[in-house]
């Protein structure tokens, strides 16, 4: 109670900030206890690219991919379990999650395809997550009720992965638009530049056009001798 008083109410508020920086910090540790991948690539046009993830038996995963430009925004998807038994398979598909269970252990593969395209290439996401979020404390699971200071940590935790969530999705969207825009403007100013040239050749043949009208026609008259 002396060291409070000595220490002022700024130094207790210092301390409760620096406390819950604290437990932000411990909660993005704790996320990254999942495995993912979260990439974005380059796909050439009539190329393939495929990736391997080693996933142990009963895990739970979940793969989220979107195209964010090129073409019609399209791509094959494939995905395979150690025995080449096809889990996943879409044609030309613009954003999609697929969630399974490994049924065994071993080395599965995912593929992305632009075999389809002869001219364009696409940008790729994708979000490839393996396993689940762990309890952030034992008790969590238990049938007793958390308190009232693990409850505030489990819905900030929740919160967090929310934000993510949010941020990654608004970042493929801001991408995508952006790329859209750019794309749109390229195709104004060359419809631009198409309709400068036509006005110019129009308005060339149309001077020609009127002074061939007011040109002097001289016509010559030969008289022949009898």
């Amino acid at each position: 109670m002396l060291l409070r008083g000595l220490l002022g109410p700024g130094a207790a508020a210092w301390s409760a900030i620096s406390g819950l920086l604290g437990l932000v910090l411990l909660l993005l540790c704790l996320r990254g206890a999942v495995r993912a991948s979260e990439i974005t690539f380059e796909l050439p046009d009539n190329a393939k690219q495929c990736f391997y993830e080693e996933i142990a038996q009963g895990t739970k995963c979940t793969l989220e991919f979107q195209v964010i430009t090129g073409g019609h925004y399209d791509v094959d998807c494939r995905l395979e379990d150690p025995d080449g038994l096809v889990l996943y398979k879409e044609m030309k598909k613009q954003y999609d999650s697929f969630t399974f269970t490994a049924s065994r252990n071993g080395t599965y593969k995912f593929c992305f395809s632009n075999e389809f395209s002869t001219f364009t290439h696409k940008t790729v996401y994708f979000d490839f997550q393996v396993g689940e979020d762990p309890p952030l404390f034992p008790s969590e699971n238990r049938v007793t009720a958390l308190t009232q200071m693990e409850s505030a940590c489990v819905s900030i935790h929740e919160a967090l992965k929310s934000v993510i969530d949010y941020q990654t999705h608004f970042r493929l969207r801001e991408a995508q638009g952006r790329s859209r825009a750019e794309d749109l403007n390229t195709r104004v100013a060359y419809w631009s530049i198409g309709e400068a040239i036509i006005l110019l050749v129009v308005s060339i043949g149309q001077v020609f056009l009127l002074k061939s009208f007011f040109s002097d026609k001289r016509t010559t008259t030969t008289r022949v001798g009898s």
